[in-house]
């Protein structure tokens, strides 16, 4: 969430930037500044309070010693008379703090400055492409036609046993599914990244440490008997690790990726722009999580974002990266880029990655910190991004690599899947 000292430094300048999320801002950052001044004057009632107290307390023992009881009792009548302010004075100072945290909940991160204006995917900006399109036939298939063909993956099992939205990998589609897995997570190792294996269900601290909560309930399954949630992505409990944690600033960047089953309720289940791979309840991703001191983090978002890069051209497929909008952002982001790769039957792009720079917003709600050279705690910047999701990979290496011997295995997968052609 957002900082008081954010808010109160440039209010206007908050509410600027808000707006180009297509948030109006206007009344809750004047809220919140009315009741950070509220809460201000009631911290200094409190410890004056607090002070008179003290004072008294000493004053009734030296009249005790002194053998002034009459004196001793009076002194006393008006501590309690001074406690029972001070208590009404702290339950007014613990609303108005609850009353800060909720407004700060309510309002999303402010865009940074490279942020491009716009509230819909229209107003994206393609950054950057690459990777050869690949020139297929008229009548090429689809990947759930290929799926059912050469028996990789049967949607109408996975709907038999849980419903819409949860496949069912078969033979060599599991197969090819594992070893994407093993080699997202065998190059993450090489560019640095420490490995993570983390649940798979968090507790609601862990949900509002990322920011899912209190935005985004009703897209997460929930666990009801135990107030638990299943992971929308990986970023979660990972980024949780460093929650209430100050870290040493020589232990900083910290780089961590995790492969995890990802649940979403909101996936939809009709049209062909969610037919088949293409939105799922359940899917594999593996993510990259990093943790930075604020000067650091920009750059990390780069050496990111060639870490996706690097793993589309591995593969072999066309893509694009894009800058997105303001409206286009999520909730908590200050940048994103969206990686997209083309799906030659589907003749459309399909998003298989989101790398992001939260910033401070996610730190502040975690009270993830590092200790610099001053020795005070300060909060870190914390980034995340797809490295990568299966799903609409796997739609599009099984689309883009169709010949009329079968489907080909990219090389760099070979050593993982034990052949170079599925037939």
């Amino acid at each position: 969430m957002l900082t008081l000292q954010q808010i109160k430094e440039n209010p206007a300048r908050v509410i600027e930037r808000l707006a180009v999320k297509g948030f109006d801002g206007k009344e809750a950052i004047e809220r919140i500044i009315e009741l950070d001044d509220s809460r201000r004057a009631l911290q200094l009632d409190n410890d004056t309070k607090a002070a008179e107290l003290n004072k008294c307390a000493a004053r009734i023992g030296a009249l005790m010693k002194e053998g002034k009881k009459e004196e001793a009792e009076a002194a006393k009548a008006e501590v309690a008379a001074m406690k029972q302010q001070q208590k009404e004075t702290a339950e007014k100072l613990a609303a108005a703090e609850s009353q800060i945290r909720d407004i700060l909940l309510s309002v999303p991160n402010l865009p940074c400055d490279a942020v491009p204006a716009g509230l819909t995917a229209a107003d994206n900006v393609v950054e950057k492409t690459g990777g050869p399109m690949p020139n297929l036939p008229e009548d090429a298939l689809p990947h759930w036609d290929l799926a059912k063909k050469y028996n990789l993956i049967d949607f109408d099992l996975g709907v038999k046993i849980t419903g819409a939205g949860f496949p069912v990998y078969i033979g060599k589609g599991a197969r090819l599914q594992r070893a994407l897995i093993q080699f997202f997570l065998d190059e993450a190792g090489k560019s640095g990244y420490l490995e993570i294996q983390p649940p798979y269900v968090v507790n609601e601290a862990s949900g509002y440490g990322t920011g899912q909560l209190p935005d985004k309930e009703g897209q997460m399954y929930y666990i009801n008997e135990d107030n638990l949630y299943l992971i929308p992505t990986a970023e979660v409990p990972v980024t949780n690790i460093y929650r209430d944690v100050i870290i040493a600033e020589d232990k900083l960047p910290i780089k961590n990726c995790a492969y995890s089953a990802c649940f979403r309720r909101e996936a939809g289940s009709y049209g062909k722009d969610v037919r088949g791979l293409n939105r799922l309840h359940q899917f594999d991703k593996v993510e990259i999580v990093r943790i930075e001191k604020p000067e650091t983090s920009y750059a990390a978002l780069e050496e990111m974002k060639d870490h996706v890069q690097g793993l589309l051209e591995k593969l072999g497929l066309p893509w694009h990266i894009l800058r997105l909008c303001g409206g286009d952002m999520s909730f908590t982001s200050a940048i994103t880029f969206d990686f997209e790769v083309f799906s030659a039957a589907q003749k459309r792009w399909l998003e298989v990655s989101s790398v992001s720079n939260f910033e401070t917003y996610q730190a502040n709600r975690l009270k993830c910190r590092y200790r610099g050279a001053d020795k005070k705690p300060q909060l870190c910047h914390t980034l995340n991004g797809s490295a990568l999701a299966l799903p609409r990979i796997m739609a599009a290496l099984l689309e883009n690599n169709q010949t009329p011997r079968g489907i080909v295995v990219p090389e760099c997968l070979r050593k993982y899947t034990g052949f170079d052609i599925i037939d």
